[in-house]
């Protein structure tokens, strides 16, 4: 059995991170005015320095790599595919979205509704960054044993 793949990890990782930022972008339309009341309620602005855009696309890199970390190394587990994929969406948003959502709860930043969609947007987001990056970072059948025999390998 191999290790991960670096190339293969990062070109899967950073194409995951890409996706979760546009997604986000564009879900952003979802979720603005509910937001911008919630942060005016603190005295906090919703304006965005150019450093603030940046540090957005490194935070949504880091967490593309970290998804597309977690979907190599559960590969042989539990075989390639969109099931493994969907697994490692489930353990990256369980050990990072889900706390930091129920931190923002704890403090009363934002209304239980808001978390409630971030919730759901940032579960989805998750999954179809995991599919897309695991198709990138597709290995060859002999290199990683699928549960059953059967291949689970990503369509092309």
């Amino acid at each position: 059995m191999s290790g991960i793949d670096a190339g293969r990890w990062i070109g899967g990782g950073v194409s995951a991170g890409a996706l979760i930022w546009l997604m986000e972008g564009a879900a952003s339309v979802l979720y603005m005015e509910q937001m911008e009341t919630a942060m005016t309620a603190h005295g906090l602005s919703m304006e965005m320095s150019a450093g603030i855009w940046v540090l957005t696309v490194m935070v949504s890199l880091i967490v593309g790599l970290v998804l597309i970390f977690v979907y190599a190394a559960a590969r042989p587990r539990f075989g390639p595919g969109p099931r493994t994929a969907a697994i490692a969406a489930l353990v990256v948003w369980f050990g990072g979205t889900l706390p930091s959502l129920i931190g923002y709860h704890m403090l009363g930043l934002f209304p239980s509704s808001l978390l409630l969609v971030w919730a759901s947007v940032g579960l989805l987001e998750l999954i179809l960054a995991a599919l897309l990056g695991g198709w990138i970072y597709r290995e060859g059948e002999a290199d990683v044993p699928s549960p059953g025999g059967a291949s689970r390998e990503m369509a092309a």
